[in-house]
């Protein structure tokens, strides 16, 4: 029996109402694919505040990682399977790094460059890393980190590796003396150019990474993909080589009618080790031959104008605090016409009045979608010629999704319940958690947390986390929907809702405000509230700040925001 899927029916012609097979039995077999259709275009581009330097071509990309994979298996001494951890920020090598590893038949670990050395210590041991590919701005900290962990081989990158001679040089040269960026680098370690080399002089004595492919297949572990850890401790998302296909493939079927082929690009401001970009920027845009622009970081915003003012970006994806960050910039206000086709918001609900704006300052679409680490990311997307701006989408080709009780029974439309999932791109579970996976997935459907409503046409609509519902003597009130009006207030520039424990109610709802209008008061934002919201959702307490505990992805961190309301409530 086929399953009910009757949100197919907003599918553009052109996309698959199902999804076709596989095209290829692994991801080095894809990443090869796409160097051979693509050749001598450009592929990567590093963006850096001052302006492009320098990129690398599909074919330099191929040759390059190629190298890599040999270096890992000849001269490392890698093994099929181990993990290799690769911490960097946006810059050319993380592709030549990553497709190396995926080519090598080693499984990728990707980690948040940010993190503190106890963070590092955890993911590197409880993935077993056995190597580790680094950027050198952050040695200190991995060299407090590497003593509690398994890692035998540190590669150390910089962010000028792999630009022309006398480019990287500069770069280096400004970041070291002038920026004084980059410190000493006190543990044994070789550097990238060295690895390559290493790896063609091999290749050049009769090495061939072809070899290492042949014993992958689509189930292969691919990438241990850690969560955010935001609510206890990061635990890894299993993701195959078919898992990533799928949802490689999936996105290509809703995306396709409007790419054109190797002439898209891409400007890439989120972390490509957040799953999100890496499916939808590195993948993606790999896979169609456009060009990415890859900005190393996009904080401050001003990092990001000389690149948006001289690059014909066609496509951009962010997080609702990006979107929201940028048209709050002088600079991105005053430009009156963009290259821009459209721009796909994710990782995060995108709220309302921040998707309007966005359109009428860039006066180009923007459209959302929605995903989790443990599905490779995306699960839904808008169908890009028939968007519903609140909804996240429709799920997509060969994904079933359904909004279901506490007793795991399907709701009416419109009811809210738990998103659940299943489909191609679903991980097989968590690294070394058994119990954690059996609670994820059950009888095939992976419970996300997320509480969701479908309205009549198939369309998904996010209501919010299920342990960050707040519940108001006995009443629900989800932080996206307070958050979603408190936004709409012109004097607001950012603002984030949580709830805190009390006896009389159960939990108060608690505001967090970043002002536009510093003269905006506590009162005037209540009385905006009881315009829109019914009384018990109206912020008891609301507090200003300068800025909110956010992820590398630009996630508010509700759970550090609870800690500090308990405080404030007390106090």
């Amino acid at each position: 029996m086929s399953p009910h899927r009757p949100w197919t029916e907003f599918y553009h012609p052109q996309t698959a109402r199902d999804l076709p097979p596989p095209a290829h039995p692994h991801l080095p077999a894809l990443i090869r694919a796409s160097a051979a259709a693509f050749g001598t275009k450009t592929a990567f581009t590093l963006g850096l505040p001052n302006g492009s330097q320098g990129g690398l071509t599909f074919a330099e990309v191929d040759v390059l990682s190629d190298r890599f994979a040999v270096y890992l298996r000849e001269v490392a001494g890698f093994q099929p399977g181990d993990r290799l951890s690769i911490q960097m920020p946006n810059c050319l090598a993380y592709p030549v790094a990553v497709f190396g590893a995926l080519k090598a038949g080693l499984v990728m670990v990707n980690t948040n460059p940010l993190y503190t050395p106890h963070e590092m210590a955890h993911q590197f041991a409880d993935s077993g890393s056995a190597g580790l590919v680094t950027i050198d701005l952050f040695a200190p900290k991995v060299a407090e980190a590497l003593p509690k962990t398994s890692i035998r081989t540190v590669v150390v990158v910089s962010i000028a590796d792999l630009l022309p001679p006398l480019r990287r040089a500069l770069v280096w040269a400004v970041q070291k003396y002038i920026k004084k960026m980059i410190p000493p680098v006190t543990f044994p370690h070789v550097g990238f150019r060295r690895a390559l080399a290493d790896g063609a002089a091999r290749m050049s004595a009769g090495a061939d990474p072809g070899v290492y492919q042949k014993s992958l297949t689509r189930d292969t572990l691919a990438a241990l993909q850690y969560t955010g850890g935001t609510t206890g401790v990061a635990k890894g998302a299993m993701l195959t080589h078919g898992n990533l296909l799928a949802n490689i493939e999936q996105c290509v079927q809703v995306w396709q009618p409007w790419l054109r082929i190797g002439e898209e690009v891409m400007l890439t401001a989120l972390p490509l080790y957040h799953i999100f970009a890496f499916t939808a920027n590195l993948m993606l845009f790999w896979v169609t031959g456009g060009r990415d622009i890859l900005a190393p970081s996009p904080r401050p915003l001003g990092n990001l104008r000389t690149v948006m003012e001289t690059e014909p970006i066609t496509w951009f994806t962010g997080v609702n605090t990006l979107f929201a960050g940028l048209m709050h910039e002088e600079w991105f206000l005053k430009r009156t016409s963009w290259t821009f086709r459209g721009s796909v918001a994710g990782g995060m609900a995108l709220v309302p009045a921040v998707g309007e704006r966005w359109e009428q300052v860039t006066r180009t679409p923007i459209y959302q979608g929605y995903g989790l680490t443990e599905t490779s990311p995306v699960v839904t997307l808008n169908p890009f010629h028939r968007v519903k701006r609140a909804s996240i989408g429709v799920p997509l080709p060969g994904t079933d999704v359904r909004i279901v009780d506490e007793g795991g029974h399907d709701v009416p439309p419109g009811e809210a319940g738990e998103l659940i999932v299943k489909g191609p791109q679903v991980m097989p579970g968590y690294w070394q958690r058994p119990d954690e996976t059996a609670r994820a997935i059950r009888d095939g459907w992976f419970y996300t947390g997320d509480i969701a409503r479908m309205d009549e046409d198939g369309y998904f609509f996010i209501v919010d986390r299920k342990k960050d519902m707040i519940l108001v003597s006995g009443f629900n009130v989800y932080p996206n929907e307070v958050e979603a009006v408190i936004a709409s207030h012109p004097g607001v520039q950012d603002c984030a809702v949580v709830g805190v424990p009390d006896e009389d109610t159960g939990e108060w709802v608690v505001a967090y405000v970043i002002r536009k209008d510093r003269g905006l008061t506590v009162e005037a934002i209540r009385e905006h509230c009881r315009q829109s919201l019914t009384a018990y959702k109206v912020p008891k307490l609301v507090i200003f700040r300068d800025e909110l505990p956010k992820s590398p992805v630009g996630k508010v961190l509700r759970k550090d925001l609870r800690e500090d309301a308990a405080s404030a409530k007390r106090g």
